[in-house]
């Protein structure tokens, strides 16, 4: 266990352990698409309460994990990088999902994986230099939150055209916005500042 002060000039401990609560939570957060995707698709895309509490239980389950980790003392080195894996696999199957339904464009999510790519490209490369993964920006969960409302609209309100066209378009701009401030901490990192 180690005790350091990131770049925000904050004091956390991080840890090495595997089984905690918050990993679970993430690694649920992460499965929890397959059962959505298949209801959806074979009750001939009709929404069910069932999909609906698996919906609530992603968007809840983003907050809860690092709610968890921080309050429990148990912020580890794997939840740093599976908490971002999570929300990447969860938001992307049910975006690719939606794709496929027609309800979003192809060319968005071609944007949304290839962003997340560079960044996470940058952490590995930063794992690899300093010997551990950096922890998300507060823009980035804020991204995922506005790509979050994107697709809950999309998929339970197709008929919202105009909300569907200007989440879309705020999604587009706050994934631009968050890969700049990555893209600032990467350098910040590489120039020598303590990170967690």
């Amino acid at each position: 266990m180690q005790l350091s002060s990131n770049i925000d000039r904050k004091k956390v401990r991080v840890k090495h352990k595997i089984f905690t609560w918050s990993n679970f939570i993430s690694l649920t957060r992460a499965l929890a698409p397959i059962p959505i995707i298949y209801l959806h698709y074979t009750n001939g895309q009709q929404i069910t309460t069932t999909i609906t509490l698996l919906v609530i239980y992603i968007v809840i389950s983003d907050y809860l994990d690092g709610i968890l980790a921080r309050t429990t003392n148990e912020i580890s080195e794997l939840g740093k990088t599976l908490d971002p894996i999570a929300d990447k696999i969860s938001g992307s199957a049910l975006i690719l999902y939606t794709v496929y339904i027609g309800r979003i464009p192809l060319a968005f999510i071609l944007f949304s994986i290839f962003r997340d790519f560079l960044i996470m490209s940058g952490s590995l490369y930063i794992r690899h230099r300093r010997g551990k993964v950096p922890m998300s920006v507060m823009s980035g969960k804020i991204t995922v939150n506005v790509m979050a409302l994107y697709w809950i609209v999309a998929f339970f309100a197709p008929g919202a055209h105009l909300a569907i066209e200007i989440l879309m378009w705020c999604s587009v701009a706050f994934m631009i916005y968050s890969f700049i401030d990555y893209l600032h901490r990467f350098k910040q990192i590489l120039n020598g500042a303590e990170f967690n």
